[in-house]
């Protein structure tokens, strides 16, 4: 459903940016944590669909867990183990885990 078809069933202008929070809240995220170079660990947050800003939500997520990391291939890797933190923060803006 693309976002000017639930703006006119909603009857809300599309500017408010519900088509986002929806296709959020659709979707469902899986949290691994891979073994990097020299055994570092590297939390990977994948399963994203169109819809959503995955620079934007890497940058959220940095920034509150104070980390580095990137977007590759359509996921987030996040350096360190995030595992017990992520889905917290996840569900904070709007995803479901898997």
């Amino acid at each position: 459903m693309s976002e000017k078809d639930l703006s006119d069933i909603a009857g809300l202008p599309s500017d408010l940016g519900i088509g986002e929070d929806l296709a959020r809240a659709e979707q469902r995220l899986s949290i691994r944590v891979e073994r990097r170079r020299y055994g570092k660990p590297m939390t990977v947050v994948d399963g994203f669909e169109e819809g959503v800003d995955v620079d934007a939500l890497a940058s959220t997520l940095k920034r509150r867990l104070a980390t580095g990391g990137t977007v590759s291939d359509g996921h987030i890797e996040l350096q360190g183990d995030h595992a017990d933190r992520l889905p917290d923060v996840l569900r904070d803006e709007g995803f479901q885990l898997a």
